[in-house]
């Protein structure tokens, strides 16, 4: 029973391992130009989309706003107050350093990477900034996931458990999906930007979870 109960947590941490190697392998293909044809597919068909469909671009712009640093900072604060006040402290102070320590990480990939946005011709407007990995589609996984998951967590009733995941996955791709909508970044900086955010919401799951158990050990 020892060892079996090893299993749940070393697969979690193999997950998590995983998903950062495909940031960082999807990392190394941008970096080389491997994905520009692709890339370059995609922006064209979003600009030619907005064209024709003009509704796309107010929606996209709604959507990328769930993902905008005000709004994720709101939603942090607030699920860490209510973690406060219901006797979860510890997990409050975790999910916040953790959401700060992902932001710092996300500036210092770009500052690594250094890939320049789309054309501004091509874009529905103009952003600045660098732009691998997304910084709304990483810190829109970082916070819906992490925070979806310690809501779940909250409940018995496994339906209910995945409909609050599959409402934190949704936003999430629903932001990432509307950043390459308006052509203000690449889709792999989309891609990159929700393995970076998935893994790094999974380890802080992970280090939660670890608390928990330490918690309860005599």
């Amino acid at each position: 029973m020892r060892h079996s109960s090893l299993i749940l947590p070393l697969l979690a941490c193999g997950g998590t391992g995983a998903i950062a190697a495909l940031f960082l392998h999807l990392g190394s293909e941008v970096a080389e130009g491997e994905t520009r044809v692709f890339d370059e597919y995609v922006l064209v068909g979003a600009k030619a989309a907005r064209s024709a469909h003009p509704w796309i671009t107010e929606v996209m712009r709604d959507l990328s706003g769930m993902g905008g640093t005000v709004t994720l900072l709101l939603a942090t604060l607030a699920a860490c107050g209510y973690l406060a006040l219901t006797g979860s402290g510890k997990r409050a102070v975790i999910v916040a350093l953790s959401i700060a320590g992902a932001e710092i990480a996300v500036e210092s990939f770009k500052a690594v990477f250094e890939r320049t946005r789309p054309d501004v011709v091509m874009a529905e407007f103009a952003v600045r900034g660098l732009s691998f990995p997304s910084g709304h589609s990483s810190m829109s996984a970082v916070v819906f996931l992490t925070l979806g998951a310690l809501i779940a967590y909250g409940h018995v009733r496994p339906l209910l458990r995945w409909y609050i995941m599959g409402v934190a996955v949704a936003a999430t791709v629903l932001v990432g999906l509307s950043r390459a909508a308006l052509g203000v970044h690449w889709a792999t900086d989309v891609l990159g930007g929700w393995a970076f955010g998935a893994a790094w919401a999974a380890a802080t799951l992970l280090l939660v979870a670890r608390l928990a158990r330490d918690s309860r050990d005599p």
